[in-house]
């Protein structure tokens, strides 16, 4: 029994290194890209889902490859706007107990079984990080982009957060809370942009991009 827990382990660690390749052979020629996080819950009225079709055509526009988890409300939102625009629209879809199917707005379509192995993707062949209001996963996605950033374990890249109304209440508790006990400095609340134009996101995507060569 011990031994086929181990075989178990060993053919684990072989579906992961599989993911990795896969990963990087679909996504290594896109370029440059901008991940968009959000909510999956949020409908085709809601004020959110409309600035990010916006928010994804605008950059389309510009040239820039969309990269989503491939799923509805914000993520739909964003692949939408991407392939309206005629850009590249990449989902990394996840498998869940509950099965997430993918919107229908992608051109790019890849499976992942492991979330660590996604986020590795997302962050290594992200320009910029887009995160929109949404629930634990989108939260888990910009803390843990914040504290790669912050370590300097990944390249640094602009990451913005859009609706100011949404995000200003976990930015106050961040200053009163954890800035206040010296869990963090100061400067590490700068590493993200809170906005509500969709305009200054693309502006300073495109010119970060540029200055970064």
């Amino acid at each position: 029994m011990e031994d086929f827990e181990k075989g178990k382990e060993v053919w684990r660690i072989f579906r992961i290194i599989s993911e990795f390749v896969d990963g990087v052979e679909n996504l290594s020629d896109i370029e440059p890209a901008v991940a968009i996080f959000g909510s999956a819950r949020s409908g085709t009225d809601h004020k959110y889902y409309k600035l990010t079709v916006d928010l994804a055509r605008s950059l389309a526009k510009k040239g820039y490859a969309i990269i989503t988890g491939a799923g509805g409300g914000i993520m739909e939102a964003a692949n939408k706007g991407a392939k309206e625009e005629g850009g590249e629209s990449v989902g990394l879809n996840i498998e869940l107990p509950y099965e997430q199917h993918a919107n229908p707005y992608l051109t790019t379509h890849i499976e992942f079984r492991y979330f660590f192995i996604r986020k590795v993707m997302f962050l290594k062949y992200s320009s910029a990080i887009v995160l929109v209001p949404g629930g634990y996963g989108t939260l888990d996605e910009f803390f843990e982009t914040m504290t790669l950033i912050q370590t300097d374990r990944t390249t640094r890249v602009p990451v913005y957060l859009l609706g100011i109304e949404y995000w200003n209440g976990l930015f106050q508790w961040l200053r009163d809370n954890v800035l206040s006990e010296g869990y963090i400095d100061s400067k590490d609340l700068d590493l993200c942009v809170i906005t509500d134009s969709v305009e200054d996101i693309v502006k300073g995507i495109t010119d970060s991009v540029k200055a970064s060569g």
